[in-house]
C-alpha cells in the first residue's frame, strides 16, 4: 500500500499563524497535525507516504528529513495548485496499477478504524453522518451499503453520509484514467480539477465503493475551529497530572522544558517546548514552542513565536 498526504494549500484561514508555516505543521496538542494523521496510518505499513507539497514546501522537505520513523517518503511538488484531482495526479506516477492507494487530506484529524482496509478488496470512501448535509459532498448509497453517487451540497435531502477526506483506492488503474481525462478534456468544478468528480466516473464505469465510520471528524480550518480541535485531542492525551506541583487545571499537554511561574494553566491549553510563562492565566489556547509570557491573561488564542 501507498498512502498520499495532499499538504499544499497556503491556509489562508489561518492567517497570520500559516505565514510562518505551512498548515500541517501547525501544532495541536503538543505535535504538528500532520504526525497526528500520519501515525494514524503507521499500522497499516505502507511501502511509501507521498506528501503532495506547495505552498512553504522547503519546510515539509526539512521535516520529513527529522521523521525517519515514518519509513519511505517522498515529496511531490503542486507548483500551480488547480485542485485535489490535479494533485492526485501528481502522486500516481509512483503508484503501481495493482497495489492500494490510501489517500488522506492533511488538514482534517479524524477517529476511525484503518485496519480494516489491510483485508478490503473494494474502493472505500469514510464518510461522517451529519445534520446539515448542505453544505458538505455526501455518498448516496443503497440497502446494500454500496455507492450509487456522490453529490456535492445536496439542497434536498439524499444522505447525511458527508464524505471527510479519507479516500481508499483498489482500482488504481481506473483512477488514473479518470484523472487524466477530466484534465486531457479540461473538466472543472468551481474552476478547479475534483477528485469527486474522477470518483463519480469511476463508479459509473462500474467500480465498486462502500463507506466505512468516522468516529469523528475534527475540523482544522479556522482559529475556532483548531482551538476546539486542540481541546478535544488534549482530552484523549492530558498529560497535566505530571504538573501537580503547579496550578495547571485539566486537561492539559505541557511540553518539555517548560517553565511555569506564579501561573494558572488549563484547561484545554497546548504548551509547546521550552515555554516560559510568568505571572499570567492562560486557557484555552495553543501556544507554540518557545513562546515567552510574562503576566497577563491568554483566552481563546493561538500564541506563535
Amino acid at each position: 500500500m501507498k498512502i498520499v498526504l495532499p499538504v499544499a494549500g497556503n491556509g489562508m484561514r489561518l492567517r497570520p499563524y500559516t505565514e510562518d508555516l505551512p498548515k500541517c505543521l501547525l501544532p495541536v496538542a503538543g505535535k504538528p497535525i500532520i504526525d497526528w494523521i500520519v501515525e494514524d496510518s503507521q499500522d497499516l505499513k505502507p511501502e511509501e507516504t507521498i506528501f503532495i507539497t506547495g505552498y512553504k514546501a522547503e519546510q515539509m522537505d526539512e521535516y520529513l528529513t527529522r521523521k525517519p520513523e515514518w519509513g519511505k517518503t517522498r515529496t511531490v511538488r503542486q507548483e500551480n495548485p488547480q485542485g485535489l484531482g490535479e494533485a492526485i495526479s501528481l502522486a500516481l506516477p509512483f503508484v503501481d496499477d495493482g497495489e492500494p492507494l490510501l489517500i488522506i487530506l492533511g488538514d482534517t484529524l479524524f477517529e476511525a478504524d484503518l485496519s480494516i482496509l489491510k483485508r478490503e478488496k473494494e474502493n472505500v470512501l469514510y464518510t461522517f453522518r451529519v445534520e446539515d448535509p448542505s453544505r458538505f459532498g455526501v455518498a448516496v448509497t443503497n440497502a446494500q451499503g454500496k455507492i450509487e453517487r456522490l453529490e456535492e451540497k445536496p439542497q434536498k435531502f439524499v444522505s447525511d453520509e458527508a464524505i471527510v477526506g479519507i479516500y481508499f483506492i483498489r482500482d488504481v488503474r481506473a483512477l488514473k484514467d479518470a484523472l487524466a481525462e477530466i484534465m486531457k478534456n479540461d473538466r472543472r468544478t468551481k474552476g478547479e480539477f475534483q477528485l469527486t468528480d474522477a470518483l463519480q466516473m469511476m463508479i459509473e464505469a462500474g467500480c465498486k465503493f462502500h463507506t466505512a465510520p468516522v468516529q469523528k471528524w475534527l475540523d482544522c480550518g479556522l482559529v475556532e475551529t483548531l482551538l476546539d480541535t486542540n481541546a478535544y485531542v488534549i482530552s484523549r492525551n492530558d498529560n497535566s497530572s505530571e504538573f501537580s506541583a503547579h496550578s495547571v487545571k485539566g486537561p492539559c499537554h505541557i511540553g518539555k522544558n517548560v517553565t511555569l511561574i506564579n501561573s494558572r494553566i488549563g484547561p484545554n491549553v497546548a504548551v509547546g517546548d521550552n515555554c516560559v510563562l510568568k505571572n499570567c492565566k492562560i486557557k484555552n489556547a495553543i501556544l507554540w514552542d518557545g513562546v515567552r509570557i510574562s503576566g497577563g491573561t491568554i483566552e481563546n488564542t493561538i500564541v506563535h513565536r
